[in-house]
């Protein structure tokens, strides 16, 4: 039987004891005061036994708020929205401004939550005076009242205020008024006592300690724990050295546990609750494995409803875990009666752990007892599943829980830790276990060759990756199936994960060589094949890269892809992962090559805080390359010049040339040019091969510098081969800087007609992305203001060129839905591409060579279907969408490979 449980430590207790220094005998907590009912909405969101009902009482007597509040519990279960509601209009009505207000309802069968909120909103519209609406326990509302809440919430007049508290996160869209800073959250973190408030308590209990510290440490700040220490403290004789030395395993607590828990229990109560303590949660399963008997989960749930220290931790109440106080007595108890039982006991539990798909406590348990056999070999059967389920900071702790000579020694953890490096940012130390790793190849027995050689191939495979050594990593991939695919040689079902792993590496590499088709084929392939079998890590890695590959093509379809990787890290806690890093460099590149460079710099620095340069040279040259481009962009041509050179320095740790090198050097070129440093910028070009110094982008950096040397013919000779198609170049985005240079150097010449028509071209090409960034780095505002009293298709883009260049923001595109692109008819798509020029109706028909009524329909459509109202809107929307392209006039513009 489960026996009786002495002294109940209940959160009101805690937080309102007998003879409190605080209002109504509570703890003051004015840090906690301040954020109440400062917000339209304020959150108090905490599990049970933190102190948010108490916390909510004193919150209102502190501030004398008792006219001004209507405090509103919600029953258990609540499930009858009328009857909450009639509760809110009472408490209301008890109010000083309510009373006035709000008119008395009586119950009826056909008087639902939505009339009464309907109503209620009438009645309160004309409130001038600041109210508060305090409902506690929201949690047990039900989702009719809730949407209720909402609808209140959302619409309520600015002088009704609402505080709610409730045991855990509630659906009311919230999060709007979190991004409009209207709403104020206090969570469980904010709810842990200071040692301020911790020695307030003890003082409410006539109990006075000069160090609070280590007890509240001890404790957590956990209002419940602190009342605990308060029990054992009283009549104390030495308070100080107790509280010091406060843990649950301490004689004075042990006994009071003992005689309080423990003691009172039947022997196999007591059994269970000692051999389960060496578990972190204990299940019924675990609990008879453990004990021999069969009535686990029966016992653990009686513990648990008795509140004997036992807690359930899943809405099931299936598992469970002990008051870390309760589980220090616990242990000290079982190594005092079977010390002999606990090594035992740590291997059993770590092959349940590992038999059911728990390897981080199977591996936890082996190292506790330190069979670093057992561990090392736990781990390596399980590192591949948890690297592609992107659990990288768990396989750091758990390595870390091996003596460096294990690491060293064991071939397949040696392997491990060489990932583990990787994915922390050490090269050089990868490559040292690598080759620890192959030299205990030998020592391994036959029945784990197989696994060690996967294990070394996985990690061989991501070193090369992040080498940028394209043929290791297409030799390692091949290999890395050919082991998956043998008979027995990797666990069911982990063929096809190391086929997700070999094919998204192998795309990533094949992006950084340039090689964009192949890159794209395997990508797809990789993505495609990690999302059928449920990896959403692979997919996350491989939607990053096909981002940026994206980018090339079509700056929307960059953006969408680069945030459905960041809302898939997100949604599994890897927004500190380096491919969620460079997922937000790939956003804030679009935004900074449009021009945004104010949206830019918050996504540019998530890159930088989550990609170290020196953990993938590639990714890290990229991300100096977008801060160059940015810094460029403001007119700080100083910090450019430092972020292309640091860019610049990564190129030499790469096993073959990037894709990224050359545009960073290109830049770097035009920053010195900027800066004045013609002879450093010519230095710069003389240090190339010439199969480098004849490429595309780096004829716009000699092009830039011969125009500062006042030689545009020579300018004009640069970018010639990159225009007629001799010159390889990558994105359109270089090729209208080309056109951009040839115009500022034909009109330089006094050519008016050949500038002219360079610089169409130019627009051409940045018309369909918004590419303006191109105008800032060769600002030209003469240039474009007389070409704009001419004939031009991009009237439109050059105004938003021209305030960017006088150093006005962009106004941001329209919010709204993006329609899907067939939504748009052939001959709507026709008509929109027209109002980038600011053709009237009348002039576009013509062109069109129908009415201008029809005109005017489409026109209607497109503004309908794109959910824009004006002609400007339209074309911003139609921007981001990328449908601007062709030319219409010409049709001339378009997208290069």
């Amino acid at each position: 039987m489960i026996g009786t449980m002495g002294s109940a430590v209940g959160a009101g207790a805690v937080a309102g004891g007998a003879a409190g220094p605080g209002a109504g005998g509570v703890v003051s907590r004015p840090r906690l005061f301040g954020r109440l009912g400062a917000a339209r909405v304020s959150v108090v969101s905490a599990p049970a036994g933190t102190g948010k009902t108490v916390l909510l009482r004193s919150w209102i007597d502190q501030a004398s708020l008792a006219e001004h509040a209507a405090g509103v519990p919600v029953g258990r279960g609540e499930r009858d929205p009328q009857r909450f509601w009639l509760s809110v209009l009472a408490a209301l009505r008890q109010t000083g401004p309510g009373s006035a207000l709000v008119r008395p309802v009586t119950a009826a069968p056909d008087l639902d939550g939505w009339a009464i909120t309907e109503r209620l909103l009438t009645d309160l519209a004309p409130l001038r005076d600041r109210l508060w609406l305090v409902i506690d326990d929201v949690h047990e509302l039900g989702p009719g009242a809730l949407r209720q809440l909402e609808l209140l919430i959302m619409r309520a007049p600015p002088g009704l205020r609402f505080v709610l508290a409730t045991r855990h996160d509630v659906r009311l869209g919230l999060h709007r008024l979190r991004l409009e800073g209207g709403l104020a959250e206090i969570r469980e973190p904010d709810l842990r006592f200071t040692v301020d408030e911790a020695r307030e308590l003890f003082e409410a209990a006539g109990i006075r300690l000069a160090g609070l510290a280590p007890l509240v440490e001890r404790t957590e700040g956990w209002a419940a724990g602190l009342r605990l220490a308060a029990l054992s403290l009283a009549g104390h004789p030495d308070p100080e050295r107790f509280a010091a030395e406060f843990s649950g395993s301490e004689r004075t607590v042990a006994e009071y546990l003992l005689a309080e828990v423990l003691d009172r229990q039947d022997e196999p109560v007591r059994r269970l609750l000692l051999r389960t303590s060496v578990l972190e949660r204990v299940n019924g399963e675990l609990a008879d494995l453990l004990t021999g008997d069969g009535d686990g989960e029966r016992v653990l749930q009686d513990l648990e409803q008795a509140s004997a220290f036992v807690v359930a931790v899943d809405a099931g109440r299936s598992w469970f875990r002990y008051h870390h106080l309760f589980a220090d007595l616990l242990q000290l108890e079982l190594r005092r009666t079977e010390p002999d039982q606990v090594a035992g006991l740590h291997r059993a539990a770590a092959g349940w752990f590992a038999g059911h798909g728990y390897p981080v406590a199977a591996v936890r348990h082996a190292q506790t007892v330190r069979d670093w056999a057992l561990a090392s070999r736990l781990l390596a059967d399980h590192w591949p599943g948890l690297y592609l389920d992107g659990q990288t900071a768990i396989i750091h702790e758990l390595l870390a829980g091996f003596p460096a000579q294990a690491r060293a020694a064991d071939a397949e953890l040696a392997a491990v830790a060489a990932g583990d490096e990787l994915a922390r940012g050490s090269l050089e130390a990868a490559e040292r276990y690598l080759g620890l790793a192959e030299r205990a190849m030998a020592s391994v027995p036959d029945a784990r060759h197989a696994q060690a050689q996967l294990l070394l191939g996985i990690a061989r495979l991501l070193h090369a990756r992040q080498r940028g050594n394209l043929p290791v990593v297409a030799e390692e991939a091949r290999r890395l199936q050919a082991i998956a695919d043998a008979p027995d040689a990797t666990g069911p079902g982990l063929g096809e994960d190391l086929g997700a792993l070999a094919l998204i590496n192998l795309g990533s590499a094949e992006f950084w060589a340039a090689r964009l088709a192949e890159a794209e084929r395997h990508l797809e392939r990789g993505v495609a094949l990690a999302r059928r079998i449920g990896r959403p890590y692979l997919e996350f890695t491989g939607l990053t890269y096909q981002s940026v590959i994206d980018r090339f093509r079509s700056f929307a379809r960059a953006v969408e892809r680069g945030r459905q990787a960041v809302e898939l890290a997100r949604r599994h806690g890897w927004t500190d992962d380096p491919a969620a890093g460079f997922a937000s460099l790939v956003v804030g590149a679009v935004l900074v090559w449009q021009g945004r460079l104010e949206e830019a710099e918050p996504w540019v620095q998530r890159a930088e805080r989550a990609l170290r340069a020196d953990a993938d040279p590639a990714v890290g040259l990229t991300v100096g390359w977008i801060r160059g481009l940015l810094e460029l962009g403001r007119g700080r041509d100083a910090d450019a010049l430092a972020a292309f050179q640091a860019a610049d320095r990564l190129a030499g740790r790469l096993a073959q040339p990037s894709l990224m090198v050359l545009p960073n050097r290109s830049l770097l070129v035009l920053t010195l040019v900027r800066l004045g440093e013609t002879e450093r910028a010519e230095q710069a070009l003389g240090e190339l091969d010439d199969h480098d110094r004849d490429n595309g982008v780096m004829r716009i950096g000699l092009a830039a510098l011969r125009l500062a040397q006042h030689n545009p013919q020579e300018a004009i000779a640069a970018v010639a081969p990159f225009l007629d198609g001799s010159a390889p170049g990558p994105w359109q985005g270089w090729l209208a800087q080309a056109f951009l240079l040839e115009a500022i150097a034909r009109d330089a010449l006094g050519d008016e007609d050949a500038a002219g028509q360079a610089l169409e071209r130019a627009l051409d090409l940045a018309e369909p992305d918004g590419v303006l960034a191109i105008f800032l780095l060769h600002p030209t505002p003469g240039l474009l203001e007389r070409h704009a009293g001419h004939r031009t298709d991009h009237a439109s883009l050059i105004a938003d060129i021209l305030s960017l260049l006088a150093g006005r923001k962009l106004a941001p595109p329209p919010a709204g839905p993006q329609p899907p692109l067939e939504a748009l008819s052939d001959s709507e798509i026709r008509v929109l591409r027209y109002l980038p020029t600011n053709l009237p109706a009348s002039q576009i028909a013509g062109e069109l060579y129908v009415s201008h009524n029809t005109v005017r329909t489409h026109i209607r459509h497109v503004y309908a279907k794109l959910g824009t109202h004006t002609r400007a809107e339209a074309v911003a929307r139609a921007r981001a969408l990328g449908l601007l392209a062709p030319s219409p006039l010409r049709g001339k513009a378009t997208r290069p490979g």
